[in-house]
């Protein structure tokens, strides 16, 4: 087995050493040498989500793909996601082909229903159109990455007739779909032949098997061609375990303790946290060994193609996201093609 090892950031607004929390403009500035950093030391792909909330600075990851693509060289550039549900398939395709060109075929699309729904009073959309808006954005989205002249009409937006859009992209844009945990999700990717992308934030990884199976079934049932599975967890690398745990922990629990307010869950503790830091756990985070022989259980226990780390997690600090993403890419990397080969 061989896999492509990736980082992803949401923009995560950090604070300084002192505590201070850093401008949104100081925390883009800080995602670009995040994403130079990424291609300098070796790794595959460097993703920027989509939010549309205080605690996140970018909302428009293909403008800071766009910036990457000029001052990188040769690692891929996509979102993570964009919250398809609340865009327009045309715009998306638009702006990815001018990152596409501006990267010589680097970009990649990760589309998904987005973690948040900040942005569907934004845009103006209806959460009872939460179902119907993803369907048939994706559907029309997987027409118009062909480069041809899409005919399509639906509820959500107006319907197109034999319509062109420029730019087309110079080589195909490779893309995905981020998926949760929703089974209709799943299958939708392999009708339309795009990779699967399993977003797991929480359980063990391997109780995501069963979308990975469940996807190659249905490629092989609608006759695809047999495409990657991917998946995006959280993670952080330091020197050592305690280290990476010691560092990590008070920035995720304020993350969790956020969230948790806004969607009802129970309080974050450190018992949770070192639970979620064992074997079977969903956190990649420790020193390199600890992480990479992790990372290559997860890889080959669901075959993946490519696994990604969301290196910022909460307010952690740009200095120690850096060092984390040196570490991935120059130990961890090296140390899970080893792995797997011994396999």
């Amino acid at each position: 087995m061989s896999v492509e090892i990736g980082v992803e950031t949401f923009g995560d607004v950090t604070v300084t050493p002192d505590g201070e929390l850093l401008t949104h403009a100081q925390v883009i500035r800080n995602v670009l040498a995040e994403g130079q950093a990424a291609d300098r030391v070796g790794l595959d792909f460097f993703g920027v989500g989509e939010h549309h909330r205080e605690d996140y600075a970018i909302s428009s990851p293909e403008v800071v793909l766009a910036g990457l693509a000029t001052t990188t060289e040769r690692i891929k550039l996509g979102s993570a996601v964009t919250v398809l549900s609340s865009d327009d398939p045309v715009r998306v395709y638009q702006r990815f082909s001018t990152v596409q060109a501006l990267s010589n075929g680097r970009a990649e699309i990760i589309a998904g229903r987005g973690s948040f729904i900040e942005s569907f009073p934004l845009f103006g959309h209806d959460l009872r159109d939460y179902e119907v808006l993803f369907s048939e954005r994706l559907d029309l989205l997987a027409e118009l990455l062909d480069g041809q002249p899409v005919t399509w009409s639906g509820q959500t937006r107006a319907g197109l007739e034999d319509q062109e859009v420029f730019p087309r992209a110079e080589t195909p844009i490779t893309t995905w779909v981020g998926v949760g945990g929703t089974p209709q999700s799943v299958v939708r990717a392999a009708q339309h032949g795009l990779g699967l992308m399993l977003a797991i934030i929480g359980g063990e990884p391997m109780r995501f098997k069963p979308l990975a199976d469940l996807y190659r079934r249905a490629l092989a049932q609608l006759e695809q061609p047999e495409l990657p599975v991917a998946a995006h967890l959280h993670g952080f690398v330091a020197e050592t375990d305690d280290e990476a745990a010691d560092l990590l922990f008070p920035h995720y629990r304020d993350q969790m303790l956020k969230m948790g307010a806004e969607r009802g869950w129970g309080a974050y503790s450190r018992e949770a946290f070192d639970a979620a830091l064992q074997p079977g756990g969903n956190l990649l985070v420790g020193g390199p060994e600890t992480v990479a022989q992790k990372m290559a259980a997860v890889v080959r226990g669901l075959g993946l193609s490519r696994i990604d780390v969301k290196y910022s997690n909460g307010t952690l600090p740009h200095e120690a996201a850096l060092r984390s993403i040196e570490l991935l890419g120059e130990q961890v990397k090296p140390r899970v093609l080893e792995l797997l080969a011994e396999r």
